[in-house]
């Protein structure tokens, strides 16, 4: 039995798996991590629990306290060179994020082509992985929502625009929308390229903002909901 949990900057979200399937999840804001308590009072004691924390310090420290007295077996994901048939070619590999990390670990899970691995959400993540298990390298930028807060937050005219994606926008809140859609469809479809003539190639796309990119996308994707939590229970599974 392993509980995961996927602590992001704006959501928590977690599972409970009996090395089958989901048995429960939830999710809830981050900011609300002390109620994480409530969900942890129902989990079994004797599972392993493996935690993905990118939320800093003190979400890692409200975590490890709520979890000490309710479970004796609880680790924390951090990158290394290798784990579960994925090879990290970074520089550093310690410093590659444990929600990269663990989706990529997810996506090798549940393929053995080549694929690119997009997280939407806060930051939006963009993660080669070759046929052989090789993370290739990959990109980080502002998350569709934190593009369009960081135009309204830093120019004097444009608001947080909601408008509606158009392939030629003829007003401001449809223009931006668009804009910051195109720029994240950008990334997405110029990293694809790289894969794009391997067989069975495709894009697994997780996180909160993916249904905007889905609808848009012009690449073979497919939707990975769980695939962070997918990618921690594996790596539990593999201790």
């Amino acid at each position: 039995m392993n509980i995961a949990i996927d602590a992001g900057n704006s959501r928590i979200k977690w599972g409970v798996h009996d090395g089958t399937g989901w048995l429960d999840s939830g999710v809830l804001a981050t900011a609300d991590v002390a109620w994480l308590s409530e969900a942890a009072d129902e989990w079994p004691v004797d599972a392993r629990v493996m935690v993905c924390n990118v939320a800093g310090s003190e979400v890692a420290a409200t975590l490890s306290a709520l979890l000490a007295g309710r479970h004796p077996r609880v680790s924390f994901l951090h990158a290394s060179a290798e784990a579960c048939g994925v090879r990290n070619t970074y520089a550093f590999p310690g410093q590659l994020g444990a929600d990269r990390w663990a989706a990529l670990i997810g996506a090798r899970a549940l393929l053995e082509h080549a694929c690119l691995v997009v997280c939407a959400g806060t930051a939006t993540t963009v993660d080669l992985l070759d046929a052989d298990g090789v993370f290739r390298g990959g990109l980080i930028l502002p998350g569709f929502d934190l593009m369009r807060a960081a135009l309204a937050d830093n120019t004097a005219q444009l608001p947080l625009a909601d408008g509606v994606f158009r392939s030629e926008p003829r007003n401001t809140m449809d223009a931006i929308v668009s804009g910051c859609l195109q720029a994240q469809l950008g990334a997405v479809e110029r990293m694809f390229a790289a894969i794009a003539t391997a067989p069975g190639a495709r894009c697994l796309l997780t996180g909160g903002a993916a249904a905007p990119l889905a609808a848009h996308l012009k690449i073979p994707f497919q939707l990975a909901d769980n695939l962070i939590l997918n990618g921690l229970v594996r790596y539990a599974e593999s201790l």
